[in-house]
């Protein structure tokens, strides 16, 4: 993050990655079309609230925790989740319209109301998130940017993390799962100079999936070609 602005006022904030892919099919059209702005969480870009006024978690979670996934890729796990945790709210953020549209599918055929959608950069949402709001956060298999000179691109980098942090409720839980062992290492460096703690005191802890834990498409590539998994487990304190 630097000092410029964007003429919006919005501070000048590279992002790394895709927007959009390939075709959308019509289906994924009519979705995104239909959809995506009754499943808002709130004003969250700087058009819309240039002033960035937090987003009013009364009316939104209506009394229920608020988990948050960022990069949700094409939405099996953050529809998995909401289905079983209908006492909680979840934010997905992915700024890949592509995989937004795949999970406005799935919340149709899922016929669930306790999910927001954030078509954007996730630092766009922490700005307007309250402070200690967040119960719960999920960072699975995120952008690797396997060349060295690439890794501040990573999510796992203080321009991401220490703004989760303050967004994240004391004792709350931060989950990541990666298949690349760099990433391990760089988390585990950043998650803890942002204040996070690693609860892991065995080797399954980070070899085994969680209770929970539905295995994405993404999981399943990494196994398809050898990659292992790994599953961390952070704490905010309290």
């Amino acid at each position: 993050m630097t000092d410029h602005t964007h003429p919006s006022g919005a501070p000048w904030r590279n992002f790394y990655g895709r927007f959009k892919g390939k075709g959308l099919r019509k289906a994924q059209e009519n979705a995104l079309q239909k959809d995506l702005d009754a499943l808002s969480p709130g004003a969250v870009s700087w058009e819309d609230n240039p002033d960035r006024v937090p987003l009013d978690l009364e009316q939104l979670c209506r009394g229920r925790a608020l988990w948050l996934e960022v990069g949700f890729g094409g939405g099996e796990h953050l529809v998995h989740q909401a289905q079983a945790n209908p006492d909680v709210h979840i934010i997905g953020c992915e700024p890949y319209i592509n995989g937004v549209a795949m999970l406005l599918r799935k919340i149709q055929a899922a016929d669930i109301s306790n999910l927001s959608v954030y078509p954007g950069d996730a630092r766009h949402l922490f700005d307007v998130l309250p402070d200690q709001s967040v119960d719960r956060a999920f960072l699975l298999y995120p952008d690797p940017w396997p060349k060295k000179r690439h890794h501040r691109r990573r999510f796992v980098t203080a321009d991401h993390l220490r703004p989760l942090y303050k967004r994240m409720a004391p004792g709350s839980i931060f989950r990541v799962a990666t298949d690349i062992p760099d990433y391990v290492r760089q988390t585990l460096i950043e998650a803890s100079q942002a204040g996070f703690h690693w609860t892991a005191t065995c080797p399954n802890d980070w070899r085994q999936p969680w209770d929970d834990w539905i295995s994405t498409r993404y999981e399943q590539k990494a196994l398809r070609e050898d990659r292992v998994p790994h599953y961390l487990t952070f704490r905010r304190g309290e």
